[in-house]
Formats: structure tokens, sequence, C-alpha cells
């Protein structure tokens, strides 16, 4: 297609089989876009392409990921706030037609549905590092390792020490949002999985958020690097499967459960999601 359609914080490139967006900088762009800089999306990773009204005068050109195409978006779980998806391009009202018309053709150009076998959008390039509450986090592209902290970390996890991780020795990622009361990073090991999993302040293959630290434009592309190495070095039909804590799941669903009443879910959304996580258990 060729054409370019620039909205608030965004500009969209269409292409024969691909989206490029290049985010803008500046202070009223939420962090996370400014972190990932540029995306190509390629048309192959779109289920769906929607258009509807936004708020204040404006509209909403949107994108839906198929599941398991994008690994910021799995490492995201749901738990992004509406300003904060990359998938959306907000425009002004009189915008509109122009809008349906490129959601039109990028429609006809939908070839795949359904669940993705392999990530079909590029993860964020390590390295990769953050600052949580309780340690640093850093990521080379093989290995992930965890520095604690003499102020915030757990006797449990000074006991256990500096961690390093292969990431041919794990088999996912959990990321909580350090916008929930509680967010962290799990690091999930390949084979069985401990019947209750130890508080994320007490587990040394976690490190927890606070205020100011673990943000999401920092953590979440770090989650989403780690999970696109693991997926690249294990290919999904023969990946061992992370067994999910019963109660982390009725967290999860609890966690959205809040974001449905407060708007940030839709219907569609939230019962999608939570027959997802019920069919993990």
């Amino acid at each position: 297609m060729g054409d370019v359609l620039a909205g608030f914080h965004a500009v969209w490139e269409f292409e024969s089989d691909s989206v490029l967006i290049r985010y803008e900088r500046g202070i009223r762009t939420p962090k996370l876009f400014q972190a990932l800089g540029e995306r190509r999306i390629p048309l192959s990773a779109v289920e769906e392409v929607r258009l509807t009204p936004g708020r204040r005068g404006t509209v909403v050109l949107r994108l839906l990921p198929r599941a398991g195409a994008d690994p910021l978006m799995e490492a995201a779980d749901g738990q992004l706030k509406e300003g904060s998806d990359p998938y959306r391009l907000v425009l002004p009202a009189e915008r509109e037609s122009e809008a349906a018309s490129r959601a039109e053709e990028l429609t006809s150009r939908l070839t795949e549905s359904g669940p993705a076998d392999r990530y079909l959008v590029a993860a964020p390039e390590a390295p990769l590092q953050f600052k949580a509450y309780d340690g640093k986090a850093a990521f080379d592209g093989t290995s992930v390792q965890f520095r604690w902290s003499w102020t915030g970390a757990s006797s449990a996890k000074w006991k256990a020490g500096d961690q390093s991780y292969p990431v041919a020795d794990l088999c996912g990622v959990e990321w909580r949002s350090p916008e929930a009361l509680a967010g962290y990073l799990r690091l999930r090991a390949s084979g069985p999985a401990p019947d209750v999993a130890p508080e994320p302040d007490q587990d040394p293959a976690a490190v927890v958020f606070g205020l100011g630290y673990g943000p999401v434009h920092e953590s979440l592309p770090f989650a989403a690097a780690v999970l696109a190495a693991v997926r690249s070095r294990r290919p999904v039909p023969a990946a061992p499967r992370c067994r999910r804590d019963p109660a982390d799941i009725a967290e999860r669903i609890r966690h959205l459960g809040e974001l449905h009443q407060a708007g940030l879910v839709t219907d569609e959304e939230f019962a999608g999601k939570k027959a997802q996580l019920l069919a993990e258990l």
C-alpha cells in the first residue's frame, strides 16, 4: 500500500505485507511507546482490524494480534492499560473515513487466523536491563542475571546469592505489571513446578517491583525478549509446558475482573482471556 497515517503518538506506514509503526517521542507519549521506538507488524500476525469511536472526538484504529504472534503481548498477558496498547492508533474524528478505508484494505489482506505457532513480531533486542525493588535484572541474549540489592532483597534471596539462569533452562516468564499492587517478574524453569510457588519476594527466580522500580517500559520489553529467546531455542511442539499454579490462575482472573469492571477490558476480551486462563489448569 505504501501510505502513511499519522495519529496521536504514532505514525503507521502501510506496506503490502506489514504495517510499520513508528512511535513518537515526547513528554505526552507513553514511555512504553518511546522504548519500543519502531515495530514492524506482519499482516500474518494480525487476527482482526477494528475501527471504533474513541474519547473526546477521536476514533481508534486497532490491530488485534493473533495469540502467540507477539512476545510483547504474550508477556503483557492482558495487563496493559488501553493508552499503552501499542496496537492502537488514535486519530481525530474527522479522519474517520480515511481510517475506515485503511481498515477495510488491511482486512482484505489478512490471510491467517488462530494461534500462531511461532513469534511473528520481533522482540526487543538484548542486552536489556532494569532496576527492580530488590535487585537488578540483566539479559544478554543467552542468560538472565539477578543481582540482589542490600536495601531491598529478602534474607532468602541473600542466602541464595546472585542468580544466573541460562535461557536453555527456562520454559517461560511470568510478568505482573508494576502498576498492580504486587508487580514482579518471575522466570519459570523447565521441568516439574513446585506444588506451591514461593512468594516473589522469597523466590530467587523472581524480582519484585515497587514505586519507580521495574516500570512497564523497562520490565515488559525485558520479559518479551526473554520469552522470544526461550521460544527460539525450543520449537513450540517440543517445548516443555510450565505447570501453572491454580492460585496464580485465580489471582490472574481476579485481576482481569478488576480491569473489566474499570472498563479497561471489553466483555469479549474478558470472556476470551478468562477461558484461556482456565484452560491452563
